[in-house]
């Protein structure tokens, strides 16, 4: 192992993969080091198929660790931009480090590297366009947007081998890579990077400044490091802000449900965008809430984070079919002076919804949830939307998700079923927790460089970025600024 680098990425997601791939096409740097708690992503592999159940896979869960982070599991949508719109409606805030045109630019750069490690060349949603208009005039009239994106859809199995496309060609052009290897810390002087602490994760349970921690403890050097730890290392990235005095904002948590109904009733807004992509401001608090990752003929799926918490998500695979669709129904809190701590309230909510399902996602029944009870196990045998995530316990979700969060859900879901007709349907099922953490907000310049000198932050978890396509877009002009 080499003492010190050039450069060391910490984590191995969308935005650390593409910023390798283009340090290496910059050749401005002959020593880089990737660094992640998870494996290579040919050896990423969830037992629920076989189990049936989260089995809370040690020492790191496969669906959030590893190369390609979350990406790996998930159903590989690349959300790209409307050519006719002069502003950047999804993926975060990168646009407003670099500009709109700009961003534009590294979209469609990002999007050609896409194809060219395997992506599928089919765009969804450019071919509908007076059908997408008519379903956007409908949702206007209850108070709700469509955004139309064309998506480029991967699919959960393709994404595994465009990844491992990517993997192999990041190695075999010189970049190093620790994997099943976490970092601790980082090495701060006088305000300036030094690198970081690791030890190998196979030791994470163990108690940090313990004897057998410390004998594994390893320091590598280096006077630039990037963060680019996803939503999985919000919580982690929170502690090193908060040690090394890295200057944040307070950022926002997005909860909500992940919302499983029939392909029947999705049927035209599956064929004309394969995602819509609706938000609005409803309900009393006008909380914006919104629409995402939405799954086609796909399946409900469970991943643990930190502390063994386990949240909700969705897949959706280019063979493998279901005849439900499931998406997100997210609310986004924004918290005021003085509290803090938006990821400790998403975890709160977290954990007393896995309280609830005995550590399991907890799922309900709309038509329950109306009518002020719990969902049974034997009403989901005869409920006529059958649930995908098999593991997930039948109970009520609203003993934890708050009054704020659940009003604005169901008068999101009463608004689209008014353009959707079917949407609100009473055996259509919720499942919780569906959080997306992001870190406090990190501030960084237009460099992406922190306060911490030679400390970058980009991605999902410093509040930069959401989704693939974005992230991978800060990859590459993380590189172009170093």
């Amino acid at each position: 192992m080499q003492e010190k680098y050039d450069v060391i990425v910490v984590g191995m997601g969308p935005s650390s993969i593409f910023c390798a791939y283009e340090l290496i096409k910059l050749k401005k740097f002959k020593k880089v080091l990737l660094i992640d708690q998870g494996k290579r992503v040919e050896d990423r592999c969830c037992p629920i198929e076989k189990t049936k159940k989260c089995i809370h896979c040690k020492p790191m869960c496969n669906i959030t660790n590893g190369f390609s982070g979350a990406g790996a599991f998930s159903d590989g949508k690349l959300s790209l931009y409307n050519p006719n719109d002069d502003d950047i409606h999804v993926g975060g805030n990168l646009h407003k480090y670099i500009g709109v045109p700009k961003t534009k630019e590294l979209i469609d750069y990002t999007d050609k590297i896409y194809l060219e490690f395997g992506a599928d060349k089919k765009l969804e949603g450019t071919e509908y366009q007076e059908e997408i208009a008519k379903i956007s005039k409908r949702a206007e009239k209850d108070g709700v947007k469509l955004i139309n994106i064309p998506i480029r859809h991967l699919g959960t199995e393709k994404s595994h081998e465009v990844y491992g496309r990517l993997e192999k060609y990041i190695e075999d052009n010189g970049i190093e890579m620790m994997f099943e290897t976490s970092v601790t810390d980082l090495i701060t002087e006088n305000g300036e990077i030094k690198g970081v602490k690791t030890i190998p994760s196979k030791y994470m349970d163990e108690n940090v400044g313990s004897g057998l921690v410390s004998a594994h403890e390893q320091s590598i050097y280096s006077d630039k490091v990037v963060l680019a730890v996803g939503r999985k290392g919000a919580n982690w990235l929170v502690d090193m802000c908060n040690k090394h005095k890295i200057k944040t904002d307070t950022g926002i948590v997005d909860i909500g449900v992940r919302y499983e109904l029939p392909d029947e009733v999705m049927k035209d807004v599956n064929k004309y965008m394969y995602e819509a992509k609706f938000t609005g401001r409803v309900g009393p608090f006008r909380d914006k809430v919104r629409t995402f990752c939405q799954n086609p003929s796909g399946f409900v799926s469970a991943e643990v984070y930190d502390n063994n918490l386990t949240l909700v998500n969705g897949h959706s695979y280019k063979e493998r079919k279901s005849t439900n669709t499931n998406l997100a129904l997210l609310v986004s809190h924004h918290f005021t002076h003085p509290f803090d701590k938006p990821i400790g309230y998403g975890r709160n909510v977290a954990q007393n919804l896995n309280d609830l399902g005995a550590g399991n996602i907890v799922v309900q029944r709309l038509g329950d949830i109306y009518r002020g009870k719990r969902t049974w196990d034997y009403e989901l045998e005869k409920n006529s939307v059958v649930p995908t995530l098999k593991s997930a316990v039948a109970g009520d979700i609203t003993f934890a998700l708050g009054y704020r969060t659940m009003v604005a859900l169901l008068e999101f879901i009463r608004a689209i079923d008014k353009v959707i007709e079917g949407f609100g349907h009473p055996d259509n099922l919720l499942y919780a927790p569906e959080i997306k953490f992001y870190s406090n907000k990190v501030i960084i310049n237009e460099q992406f460089e922190t306060n911490i000198k030679g400390l970058y932050s980009i991605g999902d978890g410093g509040g930069m970025t959401r989704g693939l396509m974005m992230a991978s877009c800060s990859g590459i002009q993380m590189a172009r600024n170093l």
